[in-house]
């Protein structure tokens, strides 16, 4: 890992969902003594979080509901879907 002693650190994230995996690397990050750390999410979906984290940039906010396409997968299917889909 590259010395971030006093960097200030973009975390670009796909979806927000609960959390939990983000907590844990914005506490590992913030051992390294940075300047300033972000979060930036393509999504963040619009559900109640035992955790505070506020992404400074938000692509857009979401339902509660499973989402593919553009890049997020179900099982290895639906990566290549060209735009953002509910799959019920």
């Amino acid at each position: 890992m590259p010395d971030l002693q006093h960097a200030n650190v973009l975390v670009i994230e796909d979806i927000l969902d609960s959390g939990l995996t983000l907590q844990k690397i914005l506490e590992h990050l913030w051992l390294e003594n940075l300047a300033s750390l972000e979060v930036c999410t393509l999504l963040s979906k619009q559900i109640p979080r035992d955790i505070k984290i506020e992404p400074r940039y938000v692509g857009f906010e979401i339902p509660n509901r499973f989402v593919v396409g553009y890049g997020l997968d179900y099982a290895e299917r639906y990566r290549e879907v060209p735009d953002i889909r509910c799959l019920d």
